[in-house]
């Protein structure tokens, strides 16, 4: 476990390999799970601002669920979530021409239409955060999916690229370039005594 003061990250986000490997998982953690993407309180005022940009890109389940809805969704153990159609895709995504699963938010932002990229839970996927209900604390974990992640395990094995490389930006995003410093400083010390072995 690698403590940054009230951040409790496991060892697995420096001593794991990952790298998304979309052409084969189809961006299935925009389906697969227990509900819709986790928001923070903030981000459900984003999803409102953007909603005018993304709804030309949903799909027409996507459109209806949230007309009846709302933008967001309470789920008793995630809080709020992105509200989901049927077959368990998020409502605010999209599917290429490939038929791989996108996020309009991503899109319209990647357009220059929004300066918000994506909740940040999804941002960090295989990366999930949690909180101590008594404390601040949170807690990093690398949860990735079986099987729906293996091939993004083994591209990130075949190319040598740790969790926490991989997901330097979102991490950024969520705790600061002054966090992630620590966070490398603590891996490139793993991976130095590793070597020395």
């Amino acid at each position: 476990m690698i403590v940054i003061d009230n951040i409790y990250i496991s060892d697995e986000v420096i001593e794991e390999q990952f790298v998304c490997d979309l052409h084969k998982c189809k961006g299935g953690c925009c389906i697969d799970g227990d509900a819709g993407a986790p928001l923070t309180k903030e981000e459900m005022n984003e999803v409102k601002d953007a909603y005018e940009h993304v709804v030309p890109l949903l799909t027409d389940e996507g459109k209806k669920v949230v007309e009846e809805q709302g933008f967001y969704t309470y789920d008793k153990e995630f809080g709020w979530v992105t509200p989901t159609i049927s077959n368990g895709m998020c409502a605010y995504g999209l599917v290429d021409e490939q038929g791989i699963v996108k996020c309009s938010f991503e899109q319209v932002y990647n357009e220059g239409k929004t300066k918000w990229k994506k909740p940040i839970s999804c941002h960090l996927y295989p990366i999930k955060i949690s909180k101590s209900k008594n404390t601040e604390n949170e807690y990093v974990n690398y949860e990735p999916r079986d099987p729906m992640c293996n091939p993004g395990c083994a591209l990130g094995k075949e190319l040598k690229v740790p969790v926490y490389k991989f997901l330097k930006e979102s991490l950024v995003r969520k705790y600061g370039e002054d966090v992630y410093e620590v966070l490398e400083q603590i891996a490139s010390q793993y991976y130095a005594e590793k070597k020395a072995e």
